[in-house]
């Protein structure tokens, strides 16, 4: 016990100097304006409560422990007992998950919901929160509505397009009864190893941020202490750094300098919590050897005290658990919970035990969790319940939902989709497909619902029943709609293997008959990539595309037919063999149920592309690079013009996607030639389409500090703009940005601005200005 003591303080210690004044330079302002009413509810509610409600409220199962064995009617309802024991002895404060491991129906869930909020309300007077996995629209109810995933929505560089969606999904929540969401995911994908990059909206920090600001206001709305019965509490997960495992593999050991951590990682998180995020869900791993769970520094002090924040923060699965059984910095489960709920934790994820809530109490008797940790975690759950509006409308009716699941979000759905998928190759503009032209339609990803949503779609890993695909379009469906049955042919070469623990492997090898069939047409779309995988059993041991699906393209280069090489996956597989053989690339990732829908239209010309990848495409397993890269990384120059950056070898870039049309910068100015760290700068540019056709057109700032005291990452991201232009039109996109934006942290944990040159780079163009003087910030945040 005095062994594991120290170590955790040695490493927190760490963290302090590293990192900087934590708190100091004054109180923090509250991240979300408090309300005076609601805070005496709050303490009214709480100063009436036993220790048994409120270990019970920081306690979150399953809905397995409050479901009958048997299913009515072929669905799953509450067990009356199950409910009298997790409510009446346990006072349970929430319950999470899907029946049976799958997507239900509305109606479904409003009856086990109400039969949960009446037993909560019967037993405890306090309602139950209700928590949910909703990573892409409805993940879990039957006939709502399906978004691309992160990395898609990251790629359309549409802020209000995100924002839309997650209305949508706040919507259609409701109509399910479902309060809370655990979304969105804002983990920087900074290793494609990782099984969870789609999950995420890539590798940068200001566009992570970015996109889930949209999406905390679209779940949330705009007044975060009063939610209305359209909205839902937004997660934030996973706090922090969990996307870039030093392995690759999910839930393993991350390594990042603390001067990281505070200036990329916790940046996405900071400017969603400033949006008014009401809960956050924490990293199931450890950096720097430290569990998440138990780390005192960075959920109290960064997360709750450096930036007022009142808000709730959970653990993920089993997590608490997990700090005895497998990171061995407690002895037991009683210990782990003492760590994790002292370190910051107001809510468990336990998720099939009730032992918690008796530990816990027992703890607080013996003096080892204090009373007012006790409290303070109970507040933030019933503010977050206050918020919710939960006391007077525990449940919501699907029959005051109208629009879920209709065609209007439909439509949203499928904007998203073809605002997502990035063409990254169009060799003698073989693209658009004339009409009347012959297609083959090849791969093991080309006739599949399952391929196109990924994980935690109706089922945590995906899956391919019908019951919920019926309806929605494979991208061979869509490419018969669009270019006409007769025109199109379908010999997928192999199949996926549809064993969930087999998703790697691919079955019924026939590339001779896709060859045989590729002699008999006009264009090739080969489609290549993954199939669904989620969390751990997406782990891999090698990132290139596999053996038979790359053996499968090269035979049908053989023919000499032109080959569109659509990729279909959920991390970038290096495909460097491959891409000389291919005239067309696009990378459509996982756009959803309307992904096929999407593409067919873009092939056709219907659409435009305007997709920019949200993370740097490697060439290499053994050369990964992320766009924010040191100088002294610089090893070769990529091959082609793809980016008039690029001094490392990848196989695209990120921020790079082409379209039918063209787009040239012009007249770039930056309006203070020399300025101070108070001052705020604007740059601006012209933006032109030169091409024939209608366009949309992602304009990236990025700045360089040219030189500094700790050697610069080579570009950073400052802001995005989408626009929409017609041929010949021009318009002036402007950015004005604080000053204090260019600063970074230091070698001594403190942010600073150093006294120098600063270069801005919009599209193909450069313009510099120069800081007139140094200054260091002695408060955590800025």
């Amino acid at each position: 016990m005095k062994k594991i003591t120290i170590m955790a303080a040695s490493v927190l210690s760490a963290l302090l100097v590293a990192c900087g004044p934590a708190g100091k330079g004054g109180e923090a302002a509250p991240a979300i304006p408090a309300d005076k009413n609601l805070e005496a509810r709050v303490d009214s509610i709480v100063a009436a409560m036993s220790l048994d409600d409120k270990v019970g409220q920081m306690c979150e199962v399953n809905v397995d422990l409050i479901c009958a064995d048997t299913l009515v009617d072929g669905n799953p309802v509450a067990d009356p007992a199950k409910l009298d024991t997790i409510f009446g002895k346990y006072r349970v404060g929430s319950v999470l998950n899907t029946p049976q491991g799958h997507a239900q129906t509305p109606a479904v869930w409003h009856s086990i919901i109400s039969a949960i909020q009446d037993a909560s309300m019967r037993y405890i007077g306090i309602p139950d929160i209700y928590g949910v996995d909703q990573n892409h629209g409805t993940t879990y109810t039957a006939g709502g509505t399906l978004f691309p995933q992160e990395i898609n929505m990251a790629a359309t560089f549409n802020r209000g397009l995100v924002r839309r969606g997650a209305e949508i999904c706040a919507y259609e929540s409701r109509a399910c009864a479902i309060p809370w969401v655990y979304n969105p995911v804002m983990d920087l994908g900074r290793n494609p190893v990782w099984s969870r990059i789609w999950e995420s909206f890539g590798e940068d920090p200001y566009t992570n941020g970015a996109m889930a600001v949209e999406m905390v206001k679209g779940y949330q709305g705009d007044d975060p202490n009063h939610l209305g019965v359209n909205n839902v509490a937004a997660c934030l997960k996973h706090y922090m750094a969990y996307g870039n495992p030093f392995s690759g593999k999910d839930r393993t050991p991350a390594s990042i300098a603390p001067a990281d951590l505070r200036e990329k990682y916790f940046q996405p998180f900071k400017e969603a919590i400033r949006a008014g995020a009401l809960s956050v869900m924490v990293n199931s791993g450890l950096v720097n050897g430290m569990p998440f769970h138990a780390n005192h520094e960075l959920l109290t002090v960064w997360l709750k005290e450096d930036l007022g924040w009142d808000g709730m923060i959970v653990t993920d699965w089993a997590d608490i658990h997990n700090l005895w059984t497998r990171d061995k910095v407690a002895a037991d489960y009683k210990e782990a919970i003492m760590l994790a709920i002292n370190a910051g934790i107001d809510m468990s994820m336990v998720p099939y035990d009730t032992e918690f809530c008796t530990l816990l109490k027992e703890l607080v008797n013996e003096g080892k969790v204090s009373q007012a940790r006790i409290d303070d975690a109970v507040k933030r759950i019933i503010r977050l319940k206050l918020r919710l509006g939960l006391f007077e409308y525990p449940v919501t009716s699907p029959a005051d939902y109208p629009l879920f699941g209709g065609a209007g979000h439909a439509a949203v759905a499928l904007d998203m989709a073809a605002e997502s998928e990035i063409l990254l190759k169009n060799e003698n503009d073989i693209l658009p497909l004339k009409a009347g032209s012959r297609i083959l339609v090849t791969g093991p990803n080309a006739n599949s619902l399952r391929c196109l949503n990924g994980g935690w779609s109706y089922t945590w890993q995906g899956t391919d029943d019908e019951i919920f695909h019926k309806g929605y379009n494979s991208i061979y469906d869509a490419l018969c709609n669009e270019f006409g049955a007769a025109n199109v042919v379908l010999e997928q070469g192999m199949d996926y293997v549809p064993d969930y623990g087999r998703w790697q492997e691919e079955r019924d090898l026939r590339i001779e008959r896709a060859v045989a069939a590729a002699r008999n047409v006009d264009v090739v779309v080969a489609c290549v990539g993954e199939n669904s995988y989620c969390e751990t059993p997406g782990n891999i041991n090698d990132l290139s595309l596999s053996a038979n699906q790359t053996a499968l393209v090269k035979a049908l280069a053989k023919t000499g037919k032109p080959i569109v090489l659509v990729l279909s996956e959920g991390r970038p597989r290096i495909v460097r063999e491959i891409e000389p053989l291919a005239s067309a690339i696009v990378d459509i990732m996982l756009p959803g149920n309307y992904g096929g829908d999407a593409l067919a239209q873009l092939l056709a010309g219907k659409r435009n592309f305007s997709a920019r990848l949200p993370f740097t495409y490697p060439k290499w397993i053994n050369a990964i690079a992320t766009y924010d890269h040191k100088p002294c990384e610089t090893v070769a120059t990529m091959s082609g013009a793809y980016n008039y950056n690029a001094d490392i070898d990848v196989q695209w870039p990120f921020g790079f996607g082409m379209s039918y049309t063209t787009f040239e910068y012009s007249d770039i100015a930056v309006d203070k030639a020399e300025f101070a760290p108070a001052d705020s700068l604007t740059v601006s540019v012209k933006v032109t389409n030169t091409g024939k056709m209608a366009g949309k057109e992602t304009v990236l700032l990025y700045s360089s500090d040219l030189v500094a005291s700790l050697s610069p990452d080579v570009l950073r991201v400052r802001g995005f703009e989408k626009v929409d232009l017609q041929p010949g039109q021009s318009t002036v996109v402007s950015f004005t940005i604080p000053a204090s934006d260019l600063a970074f942290v230091n070698y001594d944990g403190k942010w600073v601005l150093e006294k120098g040159e600063f270069e801005f780079t919009l599209g193909n163009l450069k313009a510099k200005t120069a800081c007139t003087e140094t200054k260091t910030w002695n408060t955590p945040n800025i």
